[in-house]
């Protein structure tokens, strides 16, 4: 199953692809981030951000899609513009009938890591290690993305873990 994580940001979204076959077989394919500059427009981010994902969508043929899950913020205008980001990559996935799900921080810190409160720097240690990356070459929010492809994965491959999964968005 090839499963594309997505941690969403507007001028920073990462993201991660990996081939799992089981929670002992995984392969990371790709990762990395889709940057725009702090000085562009909402709209042009978004252009980039949907043009990312169409380009992801096409090279690798996910089968299904995991987003972090929408949170609280105290900040409505960040809550906002945030959404505008969700919503640009979530028309991609529809747009190509690619099912999405999504995972809170907490819940694919804990499954990668045995912590939900884990930080980003443990994630990213030891999603290197067990996906046989270099640390240092992996963006940061791009190790969050992998974390929760790889949360979606043991859920979905695990009988024992079919009543943890979300229903899809």
């Amino acid at each position: 199953m090839i499963i594309l994580g997505i941690d969403t940001a507007l001028r920073c979204t990462g993201y991660g692809v990996v081939d799992f076959t089981t929670a002992d077989r995984i392969r990371a394919l790709d990762c990395g981030v889709i940057k725009t500059k702090a000085s562009a427009p909402h709209s042009e981010c978004l252009r980039r951000l949907a043009g990312g994902m169409r380009e992801l969508v096409e090279k690798y043929h996910p089968n299904v899609a995991v987003l972090e899950s929408a949170f609280y913020q105290k900040n409505i205008k960040t809550a906002m513009i945030l959404s505008y980001a969700r919503g640009a990559v979530m028309t991609v996935f529809a747009e190509n009938n690619i099912p999405m799900y999504a995972y809170a921080p907490t819940k694919a810190k804990l499954s990668v890591c045995g912590n939900g409160a884990a930080s980003k720097d443990q994630v990213a240690y030891l999603i290197a290690g067990r996906l046989g990356l270099n640390v240092k070459d992996m963006p940061l929010d791009s190790s969050d993305a992998l974390a929760l492809a790889i949360c979606h994965g043991q859920i979905a491959t695990s009988p024992m873990s079919q009543h943890l999964m979300p229903e899809s968005i």
